[in-house]
């Protein structure tokens, strides 16, 4: 016999036990906001890594383990009286609504759809409205970016307000120039007679800053780029492993100068099959 499909009811429940005092799961029941953030943003990380391997069943389970954290801080929300999960499913679907007026709007609105950049007009408007509920006037165009964002991506964001006030170069050329002026400095701190670990670590996020704005202007996500280069280098080192062990031989018991020419012979082929 074939046990029924759980609901979103179902899930609600099992949550709702795990957090009663007297009876629900002692490590759940003591668990708040802040402790399980940690654990909603490894579970977003680990179904986009579900996805860049192609790992479908293994993606059916991640995103049942980042649903799980939507309900955990939802059943934390209601235990505190600020919000229900379905205050979230609510929210969620009138905002899709909002910002689809073209598919959900009358039929006027269907008609005059301009698509070019409509969803960051949309975007814009709600956050101009909340701003102007919920900030001091003269709050800074930079306001609201979360702290907590991967370091690439909030580099990008901060870069993207910054460019609608006008402050963003017109070109890449200017950005280029930026790189190797932040190259410079980098290798000036790192040359130094008494290097400073704090004035390299400034240097080196600056040349990081300024990569991410080279990534804007290229239309290039530096950390979608930055995974797939994880990728690559993992996928080739591999290859070099591999054609050490067929000479008996570990990574350990080879030097930098065999394993750069194995890595450069791993490349040569991966072009030639690329061709």
């Amino acid at each position: 016999m074939v046990n029924p499909k759980h609901s979103i009811d179902t899930l609600l429940s099992i949550m709702e036990a795990l957090r009663a005092p007297e009876t629900g799961c002692p490590w759940d029941v003591k668990q708040t906001f802040a402790t399980i953030a940690p654990y909603t943003i490894e579970e977003a990380y680990e179904v986009a890594d579900a996805i860049e391997r192609g790992d479908f069943e293994g993606l059916e389970e991640e995103l049942g383990d980042l649903l799980l954290q939507v309900v955990y801080h939802a059943q934390m929300a209601r235990e505190d009286k600020h919000f229900t999960f379905d205050d979230v499913v609510h929210g969620i679907a009138e905002k899709m609504i909002r910002r689809h007026p073209h598919v959900f709007g009358s039929d006027e609105e269907r008609a005059n759809f301009d698509p070019d950049g409509f969803w960051e007009r949309i975007k814009q408007q709600e956050k101009s409205d909340k701003s102007s509920a919920q900030t001091s006037p003269g709050a800074s165009v930079l306001e609201g970016v979360p702290l907590a964002l991967p370091a690439l991506v909030r580099a990008l964001k901060l870069q993207d307000r910054a460019a609608r006030v006008g402050f963003d170069w017109p070109s890449m050329e200017p950005v280029f120039d930026k790189i190797r002026e932040e190259t410079g400095e980098l290798e000036h701190a790192v040359s130094h007679e008494n290097p400073s670990r704090e004035k390299i670590a400034e240097e080196f996020g600056d040349l990081l800053f300024v990569l991410a704005n080279l990534g804007r202007h290229l239309g290039v996500c530096p950390e979608d780029a930055l995974r797939s280069a994880n990728t690559k280098f993992v996928r080739r080192f591999g290859e070099v492993e591999t054609m050490l062990s067929a000479q008996g031989k570990s990574p350990a018991q080879s030097d930098m100068a065999e394993m750069d020419r194995l890595w450069d012979e791993v490349k040569r082929k991966e072009k030639t099959r690329e061709r």
